[in-house]
Protein backbone atom coordinates (compact mmCIF):
# COMPACT_ATOMS: atom_id res chain seq x y z
CA UNK A 1 0.00 0.00 0.00
CA UNK A 2 1.67 3.38 -0.93
CA UNK A 3 1.24 5.78 1.95
CA UNK A 4 2.76 9.04 -0.29
CA UNK A 5 1.20 12.04 -0.35
CA UNK A 6 1.79 15.73 -1.43
CA UNK A 7 2.34 17.50 1.10
CA UNK A 8 2.28 21.48 1.43
CA UNK A 9 4.92 23.70 2.49
CA UNK A 10 2.75 25.21 5.88
CA UNK A 11 2.30 21.42 6.86
CA UNK A 12 6.40 20.91 7.06
CA UNK A 13 7.82 20.37 10.34
CA UNK A 14 11.89 21.40 11.37
CA UNK A 15 13.74 22.34 14.24
CA UNK A 16 15.17 19.42 15.37
CA UNK A 17 17.52 19.20 16.89
CA UNK A 18 19.88 16.82 18.94
CA UNK A 19 21.88 18.44 22.65
CA UNK A 20 25.57 18.34 21.80
CA UNK A 21 28.00 20.06 24.94
CA UNK A 22 31.27 20.77 24.25
CA UNK A 23 34.54 19.12 24.93
CA UNK A 24 37.64 17.92 22.52
CA UNK A 25 38.43 15.43 20.09
CA UNK A 26 34.64 14.71 20.24
CA UNK A 27 34.47 14.07 23.64
CA UNK A 28 31.33 15.55 25.52
CA UNK A 29 32.00 18.36 28.38
CA UNK A 30 31.95 15.89 31.30
CA UNK A 31 34.05 13.20 29.09
CA UNK A 32 36.42 15.71 28.70
CA UNK A 33 36.77 17.06 32.27
CA UNK A 34 37.03 12.81 33.39
CA UNK A 35 39.50 12.53 31.26
CA UNK A 36 41.70 15.37 32.12
CA UNK A 37 41.57 13.96 36.03
CA UNK A 38 42.67 10.37 34.98
CA UNK A 39 45.64 11.52 32.56
CA UNK A 40 46.58 13.96 35.60
CA UNK A 41 45.65 11.01 38.28
CA UNK A 42 48.03 9.31 35.78
CA UNK A 43 50.49 11.60 36.16
CA UNK A 44 51.04 11.69 39.80
CA UNK A 45 51.01 8.09 40.46
CA UNK A 46 53.88 8.15 36.95
CA UNK A 47 56.24 10.41 39.63
CA UNK A 48 56.61 8.14 42.58
CA UNK A 49 56.13 4.87 40.10
CA UNK A 50 57.00 5.30 36.25
CA UNK A 51 56.66 2.01 35.12
CA UNK A 52 52.81 2.62 36.01
CA UNK A 53 52.39 4.61 32.53
CA UNK A 54 53.32 1.32 29.98
CA UNK A 55 49.74 0.40 31.74
CA UNK A 56 47.66 3.33 32.90
CA UNK A 57 48.69 5.48 29.59
CA UNK A 58 47.12 2.86 27.21
CA UNK A 59 44.64 1.67 29.27
CA UNK A 60 43.54 5.44 29.21
CA UNK A 61 43.88 5.92 25.39
CA UNK A 62 41.87 3.27 24.90
CA UNK A 63 38.83 4.37 26.76
CA UNK A 64 39.37 7.83 25.17
CA UNK A 65 39.01 6.44 21.31
CA UNK A 66 36.07 4.14 22.72
CA UNK A 67 34.39 7.89 24.09
CA UNK A 68 35.27 9.87 21.20
CA UNK A 69 34.46 7.27 18.66
CA UNK A 70 30.46 6.31 17.29
CA UNK A 71 28.50 3.19 17.60
CA UNK A 72 24.77 3.15 16.52
CA UNK A 73 24.60 7.00 17.70
CA UNK A 74 25.91 6.71 20.75
CA UNK A 75 29.66 6.65 22.00
CA UNK A 76 31.40 3.33 21.49
CA UNK A 77 32.25 3.20 25.15
CA UNK A 78 28.83 3.12 26.35
CA UNK A 79 27.42 0.80 23.63
CA UNK A 80 30.61 -1.68 24.72
CA UNK A 81 30.03 -0.66 28.24
CA UNK A 82 26.53 -1.61 28.15
CA UNK A 83 26.77 -4.84 26.29
CA UNK A 84 29.38 -5.70 29.49
CA UNK A 85 26.62 -5.08 31.76
CA UNK A 86 24.00 -6.92 30.09
CA UNK A 87 26.21 -9.92 29.47
CA UNK A 88 27.27 -9.95 33.32
CA UNK A 89 23.22 -9.53 34.03
CA UNK A 90 22.94 -12.78 32.05
CA UNK A 91 25.13 -14.92 33.44
CA UNK A 92 24.07 -14.84 36.59
CA UNK A 93 20.36 -14.63 34.94
CA UNK A 94 19.55 -11.57 36.19
CA UNK A 95 18.08 -10.57 32.70
CA UNK A 96 15.12 -13.41 33.16
CA UNK A 97 12.30 -13.27 34.79
CA UNK A 98 9.69 -16.40 36.83
CA UNK A 99 7.07 -15.35 38.62
CA UNK A 100 6.34 -17.44 41.37
CA UNK A 101 3.46 -18.03 43.53
CA UNK A 102 2.54 -16.92 47.28
CA UNK A 103 0.02 -17.13 49.23
CA UNK A 104 -2.62 -14.18 49.53
CA UNK A 105 -2.25 -11.40 50.37
CA UNK A 106 1.57 -11.49 49.73
CA UNK A 107 2.26 -11.40 45.51
CA UNK A 108 5.65 -9.68 43.51
CA UNK A 109 5.21 -6.59 41.71
CA UNK A 110 5.74 -5.86 38.36
CA UNK A 111 9.36 -6.64 36.94
CA UNK A 112 11.80 -3.95 36.04
CA UNK A 113 11.01 -0.64 35.70
CA UNK A 114 7.17 -1.12 36.39
CA UNK A 115 8.42 -2.64 40.12
CA UNK A 116 7.31 0.55 42.18
CA UNK A 117 3.89 0.87 40.40
CA UNK A 118 0.47 0.04 41.71
CA UNK A 119 -2.71 0.56 40.32
CA UNK A 120 -5.04 2.60 41.95
CA UNK A 121 -8.94 2.13 41.18
CA UNK A 122 -10.77 5.64 41.78
CA UNK A 123 -13.52 7.75 40.55
CA UNK A 124 -13.53 10.88 38.53
CA UNK A 125 -15.49 13.16 41.28
CA UNK A 126 -16.93 15.40 38.49
CA UNK A 127 -18.31 12.35 36.33
CA UNK A 128 -18.08 9.72 38.81
CA UNK A 129 -17.00 7.38 36.47
CA UNK A 130 -14.06 4.87 37.30
CA UNK A 131 -10.62 5.84 36.53
CA UNK A 132 -7.59 3.61 36.76
CA UNK A 133 -4.92 5.92 37.95
CA UNK A 134 -0.79 4.15 38.12
CA UNK A 135 0.70 5.07 41.48
CA UNK A 136 4.47 5.32 41.61
CA UNK A 137 5.26 4.51 45.46
CA UNK A 138 9.26 5.37 44.69
CA UNK A 139 8.68 8.75 43.21
CA UNK A 140 4.56 9.37 44.43
CA UNK A 141 4.13 10.46 41.27
CA UNK A 142 0.39 9.38 39.05
CA UNK A 143 0.16 8.32 35.79
CA UNK A 144 -3.12 8.85 34.33
CA UNK A 145 -4.24 7.35 31.07
CA UNK A 146 -6.69 8.88 28.66
CA UNK A 147 -8.34 6.33 25.85
CA UNK A 148 -8.53 8.65 22.70
CA UNK A 149 -10.37 8.61 18.93
CA UNK A 150 -7.87 9.94 16.24
CA UNK A 151 -9.57 11.38 13.28
CA UNK A 152 -7.61 10.97 9.66
CA UNK A 153 -6.35 13.97 8.75
CA UNK A 154 -4.90 13.43 4.84
CA UNK A 155 -8.00 14.50 3.64
CA UNK A 156 -8.49 17.35 5.87
CA UNK A 157 -8.12 20.95 4.83
CA UNK A 158 -4.96 22.31 5.11
CA UNK A 159 -6.61 25.30 7.56
CA UNK A 160 -8.26 22.43 9.61
CA UNK A 161 -4.33 20.44 10.31
CA UNK A 162 -2.78 23.68 10.62
CA UNK A 163 -5.29 24.56 13.37
CA UNK A 164 -5.02 20.98 15.17
CA UNK A 165 -0.95 21.86 15.19
CA UNK A 166 -1.11 25.02 16.70
CA UNK A 167 -3.78 23.83 19.33
CA UNK A 168 -1.40 20.81 20.16
CA UNK A 169 1.45 23.67 20.84
CA UNK A 170 -0.96 24.94 23.02
CA UNK A 171 -1.18 21.92 24.54
CA UNK A 172 2.02 21.59 25.44
CA UNK A 173 2.80 25.01 26.37
CA UNK A 174 0.06 24.37 28.87
CA UNK A 175 2.18 21.56 29.96
CA UNK A 176 5.59 23.59 30.78
CA UNK A 177 3.66 26.02 32.74
CA UNK A 178 2.02 23.42 35.27
CA UNK A 179 4.85 22.30 37.29
CA UNK A 180 2.61 19.21 38.73
CA UNK A 181 3.11 18.06 35.06
CA UNK A 182 6.29 15.83 35.34
CA UNK A 183 5.60 14.19 31.55
CA UNK A 184 3.52 12.58 28.85
CA UNK A 185 3.21 10.18 25.78
CA UNK A 186 0.87 8.86 23.28
CA UNK A 187 0.73 5.81 22.18
CA UNK A 188 -0.91 3.77 19.03
CA UNK A 189 -1.22 0.39 19.41
CA UNK A 190 -2.08 -1.39 16.16
CA UNK A 191 -3.35 -4.66 16.01
CA UNK A 192 -4.28 -6.98 12.95
CA UNK A 193 -7.45 -8.46 12.54
CA UNK A 194 -8.42 -11.43 13.92
CA UNK A 195 -9.26 -13.96 11.08
CA UNK A 196 -10.16 -16.63 13.04
CA UNK A 197 -13.48 -15.09 14.28
CA UNK A 198 -14.30 -13.56 10.28
CA UNK A 199 -13.64 -17.07 9.07
CA UNK A 200 -15.83 -18.53 12.09
CA UNK A 201 -18.61 -16.07 11.34
CA UNK A 202 -18.84 -16.56 7.63
CA UNK A 203 -18.66 -20.58 7.90
CA UNK A 204 -22.11 -20.88 9.83
CA UNK A 205 -23.58 -18.26 7.73
CA UNK A 206 -22.59 -19.48 4.19
CA UNK A 207 -25.23 -21.28 1.84
CA UNK A 208 -24.04 -24.57 1.03
CA UNK A 209 -25.54 -24.29 -2.30
CA UNK A 210 -24.17 -21.74 -3.38
CA UNK A 211 -22.07 -21.07 -6.04
CA UNK A 212 -18.53 -22.47 -6.42
CA UNK A 213 -17.47 -19.17 -7.96
CA UNK A 214 -18.82 -17.21 -5.02
CA UNK A 215 -17.62 -19.62 -2.31
CA UNK A 216 -14.21 -19.62 -3.86
CA UNK A 217 -14.13 -15.44 -3.45
CA UNK A 218 -15.28 -15.68 -0.18
CA UNK A 219 -13.03 -18.00 1.10
CA UNK A 220 -10.24 -15.08 -0.52
CA UNK A 221 -11.56 -12.63 1.19
CA UNK A 222 -11.36 -14.65 4.31
CA UNK A 223 -7.88 -15.56 3.81
CA UNK A 224 -6.03 -12.27 2.98
CA UNK A 225 -8.67 -9.75 5.51
CA UNK A 226 -6.71 -10.47 8.38
CA UNK A 227 -3.69 -9.05 7.25
CA UNK A 228 -5.54 -5.87 5.67
CA UNK A 229 -7.65 -5.23 8.67
CA UNK A 230 -6.62 -3.85 12.12
CA UNK A 231 -7.98 -2.65 15.21
CA UNK A 232 -6.09 0.96 16.31
CA UNK A 233 -6.34 1.66 20.06
CA UNK A 234 -4.12 5.35 20.64
CA UNK A 235 -4.34 6.69 24.35
CA UNK A 236 -2.13 9.30 26.47
CA UNK A 237 -0.86 8.96 29.75
CA UNK A 238 0.43 12.10 31.64
CA UNK A 239 2.41 11.94 34.57
CA UNK A 240 1.80 13.93 37.40
CA UNK A 241 3.09 15.13 40.73
CA UNK A 242 0.78 15.77 43.48
CA UNK A 243 2.81 16.92 46.08
CA UNK A 244 4.29 19.95 43.48
CA UNK A 245 1.62 22.63 45.19
CA UNK A 246 1.57 24.93 47.65
CA UNK A 247 -0.56 22.79 49.66
CA UNK A 248 0.38 19.08 49.06
CA UNK A 249 -2.35 16.15 49.46
CA UNK A 250 -1.77 14.69 52.76
CA UNK A 251 -2.72 11.15 51.61
CA UNK A 252 -3.49 8.80 48.89
CA UNK A 253 -7.08 9.86 48.20
CA UNK A 254 -6.39 13.43 47.59
CA UNK A 255 -3.32 13.06 46.04
CA UNK A 256 -5.45 10.66 43.48
CA UNK A 257 -8.02 13.66 43.49
CA UNK A 258 -4.83 16.02 42.72
CA UNK A 259 -3.66 13.91 39.68
CA UNK A 260 -7.17 13.78 38.11
CA UNK A 261 -7.76 17.21 38.68
CA UNK A 262 -4.76 18.26 36.92
CA UNK A 263 -5.29 15.82 33.74
CA UNK A 264 -8.91 17.37 33.71
CA UNK A 265 -7.56 20.56 33.55
CA UNK A 266 -5.62 20.00 29.69
CA UNK A 267 -7.83 20.46 27.09
CA UNK A 268 -7.80 17.94 24.28
CA UNK A 269 -10.11 19.50 22.08
CA UNK A 270 -9.21 20.91 18.91
CA UNK A 271 -5.52 18.62 18.38
CA UNK A 272 -7.27 16.49 15.64
CA UNK A 273 -8.65 13.59 18.54
CA UNK A 274 -11.46 12.93 20.43
CA UNK A 275 -11.32 12.02 23.70
CA UNK A 276 -13.52 8.45 24.29
CA UNK A 277 -12.98 8.53 27.95
CA UNK A 278 -10.37 8.32 31.36
CA UNK A 279 -8.85 4.57 31.11
CA UNK A 280 -10.59 2.41 33.69
CA UNK A 281 -8.81 0.28 35.76
CA UNK A 282 -10.19 -2.14 33.82
CA UNK A 283 -8.74 -0.66 30.63
CA UNK A 284 -5.30 -0.31 32.08
CA UNK A 285 -5.46 -4.05 32.74
CA UNK A 286 -6.17 -5.70 29.68
CA UNK A 287 -3.86 -2.64 27.64
CA UNK A 288 -0.84 -4.29 29.63
CA UNK A 289 -2.12 -7.36 30.23
CA UNK A 290 -2.75 -7.74 26.34
CA UNK A 291 0.84 -6.73 25.48
CA UNK A 292 2.24 -9.34 27.55
CA UNK A 293 -0.03 -11.63 26.05
CA UNK A 294 -1.71 -10.39 23.04
CA UNK A 295 -4.14 -13.52 22.59
CA UNK A 296 -6.24 -12.31 25.43
CA UNK A 297 -6.32 -8.94 23.56
CA UNK A 298 -10.17 -9.58 23.18
CA UNK A 299 -11.08 -11.46 26.37
CA UNK A 300 -13.88 -10.12 28.16
CA UNK A 301 -13.87 -7.12 30.60
CA UNK A 302 -14.97 -9.92 33.33
CA UNK A 303 -11.88 -11.61 32.44
CA UNK A 304 -9.45 -8.99 33.28
CA UNK A 305 -11.33 -7.21 36.40
CA UNK A 306 -10.32 -10.32 38.20
CA UNK A 307 -6.84 -9.97 37.43
CA UNK A 308 -4.79 -8.34 40.34
CA UNK A 309 -2.09 -6.03 39.54
CA UNK A 310 1.01 -8.40 39.65
CA UNK A 311 -0.68 -10.51 37.21
CA UNK A 312 -1.29 -8.60 34.39
CA UNK A 313 2.55 -8.47 34.47
CA UNK A 314 4.57 -11.25 32.41
CA UNK A 315 4.37 -14.54 33.70
CA UNK A 316 7.64 -15.50 32.51
CA UNK A 317 10.50 -13.04 30.59
CA UNK A 318 13.69 -12.94 29.14
CA UNK A 319 15.12 -9.71 28.36
CA UNK A 320 17.74 -10.08 25.71
CA UNK A 321 20.20 -8.09 23.87
CA UNK A 322 17.89 -7.12 20.87
CA UNK A 323 14.22 -8.92 21.79
CA UNK A 324 12.11 -9.45 24.68
CA UNK A 325 10.28 -13.04 24.89
CA UNK A 326 7.66 -12.87 27.16
CA UNK A 327 4.26 -14.57 27.83
CA UNK A 328 2.46 -14.98 24.26
CA UNK A 329 5.15 -13.84 22.01
CA UNK A 330 8.79 -12.46 21.35
CA UNK A 331 9.28 -8.39 21.26
CA UNK A 332 11.45 -6.27 19.17
CA UNK A 333 11.83 -2.29 20.34
CA UNK A 334 13.45 0.69 18.21
CA UNK A 335 14.17 3.49 19.84
CA UNK A 336 14.96 7.34 17.85
CA UNK A 337 18.66 7.67 16.90
CA UNK A 338 18.22 11.29 14.86
CA UNK A 339 15.63 13.20 13.21
CA UNK A 340 15.97 14.29 9.62
CA UNK A 341 17.52 17.96 9.38
CA UNK A 342 15.51 18.61 6.92
CA UNK A 343 12.48 20.02 6.84
CA UNK A 344 9.54 16.59 6.85
CA UNK A 345 5.54 16.21 6.64
CA UNK A 346 3.42 16.01 9.40
CA UNK A 347 2.75 12.65 8.40
CA UNK A 348 6.18 11.40 8.29
CA UNK A 349 4.58 8.98 10.78
CA UNK A 350 2.28 7.37 8.38
CA UNK A 351 4.43 4.25 7.46
CA UNK A 352 4.85 3.07 10.55
CA UNK A 353 1.56 3.83 11.50
CA UNK A 354 0.00 1.41 8.33
CA UNK A 355 -1.19 -1.98 9.23
CA UNK A 356 1.03 -4.92 9.05
CA UNK A 357 1.24 -8.42 9.88
CA UNK A 358 2.41 -8.18 13.66
CA UNK A 359 0.87 -6.12 16.29
CA UNK A 360 2.76 -2.73 16.49
CA UNK A 361 3.28 0.08 19.08
CA UNK A 362 4.75 3.81 18.79
CA UNK A 363 5.13 6.10 21.58
CA UNK A 364 5.90 9.44 21.58
CA UNK A 365 7.82 10.41 25.24
CA UNK A 366 7.47 13.90 25.98
CA UNK A 367 9.04 16.45 28.46
CA UNK A 368 8.31 19.79 27.84
CA UNK A 369 10.73 22.42 29.83
CA UNK A 370 9.31 25.46 31.27
CA UNK A 371 9.98 28.59 29.89
CA UNK A 372 12.95 29.23 32.04
CA UNK A 373 15.01 26.16 31.70
CA UNK A 374 14.33 26.00 28.14
CA UNK A 375 15.83 29.26 27.61
CA UNK A 376 18.72 28.19 29.51
CA UNK A 377 19.30 25.01 27.65
CA UNK A 378 18.89 27.33 24.26
CA UNK A 379 22.05 29.43 25.28
CA UNK A 380 23.84 27.00 26.50
CA UNK A 381 23.37 25.15 23.17
CA UNK A 382 24.25 28.26 21.38
CA UNK A 383 28.24 28.97 23.42
CA UNK A 384 28.87 25.28 22.23
CA UNK A 385 28.02 25.54 18.94
CA UNK A 386 30.74 28.62 18.26
CA UNK A 387 32.97 26.73 20.96
CA UNK A 388 33.25 24.22 18.46
CA UNK A 389 33.19 26.30 15.27
CA UNK A 390 36.27 28.47 16.81
CA UNK A 391 38.07 25.04 17.97
CA UNK A 392 37.68 23.58 14.30
CA UNK A 393 38.83 26.84 13.25
CA UNK A 394 41.99 27.40 15.21
CA UNK A 395 43.27 23.91 13.95
CA UNK A 396 41.86 23.50 10.11
CA UNK A 397 42.09 27.43 9.63
CA UNK A 398 38.06 27.56 9.01
CA UNK A 399 34.79 25.96 10.71
CA UNK A 400 32.85 22.89 8.97
CA UNK A 401 30.00 23.58 6.85
CA UNK A 402 27.85 21.20 9.42
CA UNK A 403 29.31 23.43 12.73
CA UNK A 404 28.25 26.71 11.30
CA UNK A 405 24.30 24.75 10.12
CA UNK A 406 24.51 23.87 13.46
CA UNK A 407 24.80 27.15 14.92
CA UNK A 408 22.01 28.42 13.03
CA UNK A 409 19.85 26.04 14.04
CA UNK A 410 20.44 26.69 17.41
CA UNK A 411 20.21 30.20 17.09
CA UNK A 412 16.55 30.29 15.14
CA UNK A 413 15.29 27.69 17.80
CA UNK A 414 16.29 30.54 20.81
CA UNK A 415 14.54 32.88 18.67
CA UNK A 416 11.22 30.96 18.19
CA UNK A 417 11.26 30.48 21.69
CA UNK A 418 11.77 34.29 22.61
CA UNK A 419 8.91 34.37 20.33
CA UNK A 420 6.87 32.44 22.43
CA UNK A 421 7.29 28.56 21.45
CA UNK A 422 8.28 25.59 23.88
CA UNK A 423 11.21 23.76 23.82
CA UNK A 424 10.31 19.86 24.26
CA UNK A 425 12.64 16.67 24.89
CA UNK A 426 11.29 13.84 23.49
CA UNK A 427 11.78 10.69 22.14
CA UNK A 428 10.11 8.01 19.62
CA UNK A 429 10.02 4.46 20.34
CA UNK A 430 8.34 1.49 18.77
CA UNK A 431 7.52 -2.02 19.29
CA UNK A 432 6.72 -4.98 17.59
CA UNK A 433 5.82 -8.28 18.91
CA UNK A 434 5.45 -11.66 17.17
CA UNK A 435 3.23 -14.23 18.17
CA UNK A 436 6.45 -16.87 18.20
CA UNK A 437 10.35 -17.01 17.28
CA UNK A 438 9.85 -18.15 14.17
CA UNK A 439 8.27 -14.91 13.06
CA UNK A 440 10.66 -12.78 14.46
CA UNK A 441 13.09 -12.51 11.88
CA UNK A 442 9.84 -11.56 9.61
CA UNK A 443 8.47 -8.95 12.13
CA UNK A 444 11.87 -7.14 12.52
CA UNK A 445 12.01 -6.92 8.83
CA UNK A 446 8.57 -5.33 8.54
CA UNK A 447 9.56 -2.85 11.03
CA UNK A 448 12.97 -1.97 9.04
CA UNK A 449 10.03 -1.43 6.37
CA UNK A 450 8.66 0.93 7.73
CA UNK A 451 11.45 2.72 9.36
CA UNK A 452 12.66 3.31 5.99
CA UNK A 453 9.58 4.47 4.40
CA UNK A 454 9.61 7.43 6.54
CA UNK A 455 12.34 8.33 4.71
CA UNK A 456 14.60 10.05 6.91
CA UNK A 457 14.08 9.03 10.47
CA UNK A 458 16.61 6.77 12.05
CA UNK A 459 16.25 4.18 14.54
CA UNK A 460 18.15 1.73 15.88
CA UNK A 461 17.54 -1.39 18.16
CA UNK A 462 16.98 -0.52 21.98
CA UNK A 463 20.37 -2.58 22.63
CA UNK A 464 20.04 -4.15 26.21
CA UNK A 465 16.96 -2.12 27.37
CA UNK A 466 14.03 -4.00 25.56
CA UNK A 467 11.90 -4.76 28.51
CA UNK A 468 12.25 -0.97 29.79
CA UNK A 469 11.17 0.12 26.15
CA UNK A 470 8.87 -2.41 26.23
CA UNK A 471 7.18 -1.13 29.70
CA UNK A 472 7.47 2.60 27.85
CA UNK A 473 4.85 2.00 25.30
CA UNK A 474 2.18 0.61 27.75
CA UNK A 475 0.11 2.85 31.23
CA UNK A 476 2.46 1.68 33.41
CA UNK A 477 3.80 5.17 34.44
CA UNK A 478 7.29 5.01 33.43
CA UNK A 479 8.56 7.51 30.93
CA UNK A 480 12.82 7.43 29.97
CA UNK A 481 12.51 11.24 29.89
CA UNK A 482 10.61 11.77 33.55
CA UNK A 483 13.36 12.21 36.43
CA UNK A 484 12.00 10.73 40.08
Amino acid sequence: MSTAHEVPKTLMVSGFRVRRSFGLGGLSKGATIAAAMVLLADGLIATQAPVTLLVSLPVTLLALGLAAARRHGMSALAYYWAKMSWRRAARVEANSYRRQLLEYPYALDMPGVGASATLVKAHDPTTGKPVGVVHDRATGYMTISTLLAPGGSLMAPTGSVQSSLRTWSSVLEAMSTDEQVKGASVTIQITPGAGEALGDDVAARQDPGAPKLAKQIVAELVRTTPHATASVAPWMSVTVDPSATVNPPTDLAEQVGEAIKVVDSLDLSGTGTDIERRATDIDVRRLVRSAYDPAVFNARDADFEELSWSECGPQAADDNWEEYAHDGGVSVSWVLREMPRRPIAYSVLLPLLAPGRFQRRITIAYRVLDPHEGEAVLEREISHAYQREQATAEVKGRAKWSQRADSRRAEEAAAQVAGGAQVVDWTLMVTVTARNTADLPAARQELERAVKATRGIRMRPAYGAQAAVFAAGLPLGYNPLVKG
